[in-house]
């Protein structure tokens, strides 16, 4: 019974963080729970940890849930960048965390869905980013364009190897970056996972979905042949338009690179697909990989069923 003027009890609110592999079915997932949750009088909402799904237009290449088939249900993060402009995840992190506490503050669970590791660590997390420097990172682009990246290369390497030896040496967007937080007194790039992660919530639980290797494979090229057959080569000429080219994170999205080649005439129909599943896998395989680091993860085969997540 309750006493005399106490405060009513409010159910506490999770985080969710549904993860692995591309093509597994996170998506059906997320809204599987949440539409379970909603049904149980939780009003659960999705939030998107998945890169590419930020931008807008980047639709039938990133297999993104269309808004007729969202249930109903509340999805924040998807459609927020142009494809002109950068998604870093220093950016999404701040943005994803607001997202889940005003979830949470209107009594819902928070279903963070995606495969893009680092973006998931990093609201999931306690994953701090050095701050940005916009002289510094001016001058050392000016550098780059003047003196090439491999001068640039060879400083970080000397400051600070193992950055060096994680950064891809082709993107001048990433040497930069590190060079600029060494330069602000840093002691590391700082962008990656810690060695002994800290959940940045306590009412985590974190969810993979595992599919047979052989199955996940077949997946992932039929799915690859369906983007083709979906109009993927229409949807990367329309985004063009809008500057897909000059921005510098959507035109490396697998299957826009090579989509983008076979429209200059670089590949063939036929070289683009084979191409992008062949990123598409390697990818998939990078992806358990960093997720197989997480302590807290319980990996569950699909299909999974909504229902036996909240009673397990």
């Amino acid at each position: 019974m309750t006493e005399p003027n106490s405060a009513p009890t409010t159910p506490r609110t999770r985080l969710w963080a549904i993860v692995g592999a591309t093509g597994t079915g996170k998506s059906d997932l997320a809204l599987d729970l949440a539409e379970t949750l909603r049904d149980r009088g939780n009003p659960a909402e999705i939030v998107n940890a998945d890169a590419m799904q930020l931008y807008r237009g980047m639709d039938i290449g990133t297999a993104k849930v269309p808004e007729a088939e969202r249930r109903g249900i509340r999805h924040h993060l998807f459609d927020v960048r142009a494809v002109d402009e950068e998604a870093a995840v220093a950016w999404y992190q701040p943005l994803a965390r607001a997202a889940i506490a005003d979830v949470q503050a209107r009594g819902g669970d928070a279903i963070l869905v995606g495969g893009s590791g680092l973006y998931v660590s990093s609201v999931v997390y306690d994953f701090a980013f050095p701050p940005r420097d916009a002289a510094t990172r001016e001058r050392l682009e000016r550098e780059l364009e003047s003196l090439g990246i491999d001068v640039l290369l060879d400083r970080l390497r000397s400051l600070d190897p193992a950055t060096a030896a994680r950064v891809d040496p082709r993107n001048g967007r990433r040497v930069i970056r590190a060079l600029e937080v060494l330069e602000q007194g840093s002691a590391t790039h700082g962008a990656a996972l810690p060695e002994r992660p800290e959940l940045w919530r306590a009412d985590t639980r974190i969810v993979g979905v595992h599919l047979d290797r052989a199955d996940l494979v077949e997946r992932l090229d039929a799915r690859v042949e369906r983007m083709w057959q979906a109009g993927l080569l229409a949807e990367v000429e329309a985004l063009r338009a809008h500057g897909l080219e000059s921005g510098t994170t959507a035109q490396r999205a697998i299957g826009y690179a090579q989509a983008l080649a076979q429209l200059d005439g670089r590949l063939t129909r036929a070289e683009a697909i084979a191409e992008t599943q062949a990123l598409t896998r390697r990818y998939a395989r990078r992806q358990v990989s960093w997720f197989k680091r997480y302590p807290e993860l319980s990996w569950h085969d699909a299909p999974i069923r909504a229902r036996d997540l909240l009673e397990s």
